[in-house]
């Protein structure tokens, strides 16, 4: 894989940019809210970034590919 470090990933990038930005949406939900929908989407946002950077760090293409699989599904899960 190329040497440069995921985090000059543009796709990378905006993973972190959404989950920001979900962060905030949910910390101005009422109690119930957040401790409910809030936590899933935070959790399946957050997800998103972690998978990319873990696929990057595995070293290999199908270990990557596999890893970005699993992002997108949590991106699909917080889409939903």
């Amino acid at each position: 894989m190329k040497s440069r470090s995921f985090e000059k990933l543009r796709v990378y990038q905006l993973a972190e940019e959404l989950a920001d930005a979900i962060w905030v949406i949910v910390r101005s939900w009422d109690r119930l809210a957040s401790d409910t929908i809030g936590k899933q989407i935070i959790r399946s946002v957050d997800s998103v970034g972690a998978n990319i950077a873990e696929g990057y760090g595995r070293g290999s293409y199908p270990d990557n590919r596999r890893f970005v699989r699993i992002a997108r599904g949590s991106l699909y899960e917080t889409r939903h």
